[in-house]
């Protein structure tokens, strides 16, 4: 009975804790809460208890493990929340593979030192209570320990059985849902809905009608590509000079709405292929590429090859981040040249240039014996842009007019997305000397992460924008606010495709 004792009084001062550590969440989340969200948060905390207890045969050393990944996952919560303004969710968890993976991707947003402090902080936790507690020494006190864990664990799966019933309450809105239910009711409604697929209503399931000569298609989902000339007017207007060039010729331009802050590419890039409003996936709006795993999607890749298009995805980095190697040949993609496609390229920065993705592309449309469809995702505007420094004679070259103390990451942006409008304007010049009909759609997956130069010149409204041209076209151009998953059917409406009976 003395180490059931043991068992409880551990439990119940580390449940009692995980309430305390959980108000530490930015923004806070509230502790009057329905039911099942404490069923939720007590049957998630009891499971990972008593799996850590029976495996150490230490209730303390379980109590503080279970209390030090409560702690990380709030620490990370609140730094995703400043950064990307979302808290974490399940979905999230597969990054803590990729962080091992890219390291430069994500640990720097977390700040090293307080990496290093967490990491130093759970190997202490952990480390004290197992030299502070000993195991059981006799069998009998081994079995009743294991068997108390077994209760325990019981415990929190019925109490987990019962908060279920009730998680149809969720909306899917991160921010809101742990706010009003907590971290750890959350993450697990989310995991429970991702088990069900959802009715996908795909626009281009309806086949669709080419032109009498199809045009080469060109899609660039230029990495954190937003006009930051409407953040700071001291910026040069010539920084995006090819790209207004383009607008100034195009069918259409305008600020585009995204479903993502700085990062999560995958959902603005699923929304444009599918085009399907990505809060219309319920749990699966997180990482909506994977849907592609576990059921048909029509795409716009799928609907060009259909028509005889030969559909490639160019992307400087590996094809295994966001799962693309697997994900990319069901969205209907014939090629996908990743990272390995430039060996020797130009990098700016830490990444392949935008310049070499460039001669990429005009190297495929050089080499083309049938129509492409060519969707490039760039790299070289990716942060962390805190980690660069700016370069003599930036502020002269980018501003008319220097910024404000605390823009040096927005300064880092600019010289990236010069190269971005080198890009285009490369593009540009190509696709209008082009005998064979060809159109340009480019747009910007998400703004940027600069917090800093946020905190001094306030936050973009969070659009991004984009353009549709076609080359030999005297259109009059128009301005109209797209949300990303209209923009391939309009873009493709623009420039004279239908829809098939």
């Amino acid at each position: 009975m003395a180490t059931s004792t043991h068992l409880c009084l551990a439990l119940s001062a580390g449940l009692a804790g995980s309430v305390g550590i959980e108000a530490l969440l930015v923004p806070r989340a509230r502790f009057p809460r329905h039911w099942w969200a404490w069923s939720l948060h007590a049957g998630c905390w009891l499971v990972a208890f008593a799996v850590l207890a029976g495996l150490t045969r230490r209730p303390w050393c379980a109590a503080a493990g279970v209390s030090a990944g409560l702690l990380l996952l709030v620490m990370v919560s609140n730094v995703k929340t400043r950064t990307l303004r979302e808290p974490f969710v399940f979905r999230d968890f597969e990054y803590f593979v990729d962080m091992l993976r890219h390291p430069r991707l994500f640990f720097p947003f977390m700040g090293w030192a307080r990496v290093a402090i967490a990491t130093l902080a759970f190997a202490i936790a952990v480390a004290t209570a197992l030299w502070l507690e000993t195991p059981p020494a006799n069998l009998t006190a081994r079995n009743e320990l294991w068997v108390a864990a077994a209760v325990v664990g019981a415990v929190g799966v019925a109490l987990l059985w019962g908060g279920t019933t009730r998680r149809g309450s969720v909306s899917f809105d991160p921010s809101a849902d742990v706010v009003r239910h907590g971290l750890l009711a959350v993450a697990w409604c989310y995991a429970c809905a991702e088990r069900g697929t959802p009715r996908l209503r795909a626009p281009f399931a309806t086949p669709i009608q080419c032109p009498e000569r199809p045009p080469h298609l060109i899609a660039v989902q230029s990495e954190s590509f937003f006009d930051a000339r409407e953040m700071f007017g001291g910026i040069r207007k010539e920084v995006l000079g090819s790209y207004d060039a383009l607008r100034d010729t195009a069918l259409a331009h305008g600020a585009l709405s995204v479903p993502a802050w700085g990062a999560n590419t995958a959902r603005t890039e699923f929304a444009f292929l599918a085009g399907l409003d990505n809060a219309a996936l319920g749990a699966h709006r997180f990482k909506p590429t994977r849907l592609a795993l576990r059921t048909e999607v029509a795409t716009l890749a799928s609907a060009l090859r259909n028509q005889g298009y030969r559909t490639i995805c160019v992307h400087p980095y590996p094809a295994s981040f966001y799962a693309r190697d697997r994900t990319f040949p069901n969205l209907g993609f014939d090629l996908f040249f990743d990272i390995g496609s430039f060996q020797g390229a130009r990098r700016s920065g830490p990444y392949i240039g935008d310049a070499a993705v460039a001669d990429k592309t005009l190297e495929l449309l050089d080499n083309a014996r049938q129509p492409l469809f060519i969707y490039v995702i760039t790299m070289e505007n990716h942060g962390p842009l805190h980690l660069e420094s700016v370069d003599v004679g930036d502020v002269d070259a980018l501003y008319t007019q220097p910024p404000p103390h605390g823009c040096e990451e927005l300064t880092v942006y600019l010289r990236h997305i010069r190269n971005a409008d080198r890009m285009a304007g490369r593009l540009h010049e190509y696709l209008e000397a082009m005998e064979h009909p060809a159109s340009l759609c480019w747009f910007g997956d998400h703004v940027p992460i600069m917090s800093a130069a946020y905190d001094t010149l306030g936050a973009p409204p969070g659009h991004t924008h984009y353009l549709m041209w076609r080359n030999r076209c005297d259109r009059r151009t128009r301005y109209e606010d797209l949300g990303v998953e209209l923009l391939a059917r309009r873009w493709l409406l623009e420039i004279g495709f239908g829809h098939g009976e």
